[in-house]
């Protein structure tokens, strides 16, 4: 967003009609809207300004529920903006470690400073881009415990703070930042902070484990079945005796493993009724080990995050298939089984197997009223195709 186009939203005008906006839904909307806006006298900067919030707060409804509606956003801001029940969570540590002044270093649109402000801690949010920082400064004006600086976080005075958290920038312009020295901060100063006060990090889920700090508590976290970051947590927000964590939240609720290092790897034997693949955030931790133990399970392949059980065990930790055939894997075989149970619609799964989903696919000429799902993977060292059904 440019400084001028922020200008114009920020004006009296420019919120009364954003806010008279009907929800954004499609293009055509849009096309519509901008007709009938420039008919009733508005100027061609201030309808793209709302037009471009509004399809933002529609696009946002999925990280913060109705607050959306009341918010302004940036792309790149709404991008890397945690969810709110993350956010929650995150200020829950700040709560519970009895901490009173929180610096949020590279705040963003300021989601995880309101989250902390909600639960009257006083927080300050700093960002070093002017416009960001104003889009802040207006999520964040309902709350009197709640400040935003422009400035730039390395040379950010933290003196009377007692608490950090920091979501380093990831992006360029134009594309991902995977060296971790070019981010905005570097994360040797984002982990460098954890020596003067109790730190947070937010970090993406598919960081380098040999880059968290050994004394660190690392909280891989899953929103409806997507991995969404890694927490990097020290001093007193790293809760004692855990250093890896997978934390899922569902439609049911959250739930959590926890452990105080990577678990050990679980037995491996042979193919039960029921497979097991699980969640992102368990793989990611490498707490499958535990998971499979405590289900009473056996892993497929010692290479593989599949583990399976001959009984069926409910647990918000892995989805649960139930094996209808194997077979070894034969696209010619595999296209006869399918043809034979007259499937027309089938999911296809994969793990160690370099196989093109879209491309067998279209070779499988798939035809017919049934469903199933196709997991193709090693078991026991070999290519095995499993039919099976989601449990």
């Amino acid at each position: 967003m440019e400084t001028s186009e922020l200008v114009e939203l920020l004006s009296p005008e420019g919120l009364r009609l954003l806010d008279s906006l009907p929800r954004y839904e499609t293009t055509d909307d849009v096309v519509r809207s901008v007709a009938e806006l420039r008919k009733a006298g508005h100027s061609p900067g201030l309808v793209a300004a709302v037009l471009s919030q509004s399809k933002l707060r529609a696009k946002a409804a999925s990280k913060f529920g109705p607050f959306a509606e009341r918010m302004l956003f940036t792309e790149a801001g709404l991008e890397q903006a945690t969810r709110l029940q993350v956010a929650a969570r995150h200020a829950g540590r700040y709560q519970a470690a009895g901490l009173t002044w929180i610096a949020d270093l590279g705040c963003g649109i300021g989601a995880d400073a309101l989250a902390i402000a909600a639960l009257d801690i006083e927080v300050t949010a700093v960002d070093r881009d002017e416009v960001t920082a104003a889009v802040a400064s207006f999520n964040l004006a309902p709350w009197a415990n709640a400040r935003v600086e422009q400035a730039d976080v390395t040379e950010f005075d933290l003196t009377g703070f007692d608490g950090i958290y920091l979501d380093p920038a990831r992006r360029s312009a134009s594309r991902r930042l995977t060296n971790p020295a070019d981010w905005s901060p570097s994360l040797d100063f984002a982990f460098g902070l954890a020596d003067r006060l109790p730190t947070g990090v937010k970090l993406g889920p598919g960081i380098d484990r040999a880059l968290i700090p050994a004394e660190a508590e690392a909280q891989w976290v899953t929103v409806g079945h997507d991995v969404v970051e890694v927490g990097v947590w020290f001093g007193l927000l790293a809760r004692p005796g855990i250093r890896r964590a997978a934390l899922v939240i569902g439609d049911n609720g959250a739930a959590e493993l926890t452990a105080s290092d990577d678990s050990e790897d679980a037995e491996v034997g042979s193919l039960g009724e029921f497979l097991y693949e699980p969640d992102g955030s368990v793989i990611r931790a490498r707490l499958i080990g535990d998971l499979v133990r405590t289900l009473g399970g056996r892993m497929i392949d010692p290479t593989i995050a599949y583990f399976t059980s001959d009984v069926a065990s409910d647990t918000p930790f892995a989805t649960r298939f139930r094996v209808v055939s194997t077979f070894p894997y034969d696209e010619r075989q595999l296209k006869k089984e399918l043809a034979a149970r007259k499937i027309g619609t089938l999911e296809i799964k994969k793990r160690g197997m370099d196989v093109d989903p879209a491309a067998l696919r279209k070779k499988l000429a798939l035809k017919g009223p049934e469903t199933a799902t196709l997991i193709l993977t090693r078991v026991g060292g070999k290519r095995v195709a499993l039919l099976a059904s989601r449990d």
